[in-house]
């Protein structure tokens, strides 16, 4: 059974780091490249990084340079970091992980809400 357990958000100050996880439980995701993704209040979800199961990432512009993304595989659960360094007030959203791509009908997290103060 696929689930996906986001954790790590929380209320920060602007410059402040957080590290996000995510245990992504189903042997799928050992396979798939998996990203991170975030939806801020009004705005459509966006994908903020990605990694392949080799290990390659990509970063949207906004992120790149402040946010590392990496994996951890095993078995049937894979765990998804995503180190957020230099935060700022437009980070504030709630953040989900993922296979990428994702298709209508994929199952997705609670996600965690992550709150950059200015």
């Amino acid at each position: 059974q696929v689930q996906l357990v986001e954790s790590g958000g929380g209320l920060v100050q602007a410059g402040g780091s957080l590290r996000l996880s995510c245990a992504a439980s189903g042997s799928i995701f050992s396979i798939v490249a998996m990203g991170w993704y975030r939806q801020a209040p009004g705005k459509q979800r966006e994908l903020v990084a990605t990694i392949t199961s080799g290990g390659s990432t990509n970063y949207a512009d906004s992120v790149k340079g402040r946010f590392t993304i990496s994996r951890d595989n095993a078995k049937n659960t894979v765990t998804v970091y995503l180190q957020m360094n230099s935060l700022k007030p437009e980070d504030t959203a709630v953040y989900y992980c993922n296979r990428i791509p994702t298709r209508p009908g994929h199952y997705w997290g609670q996600g965690t809400l992550v709150t950059v103060s200015s």
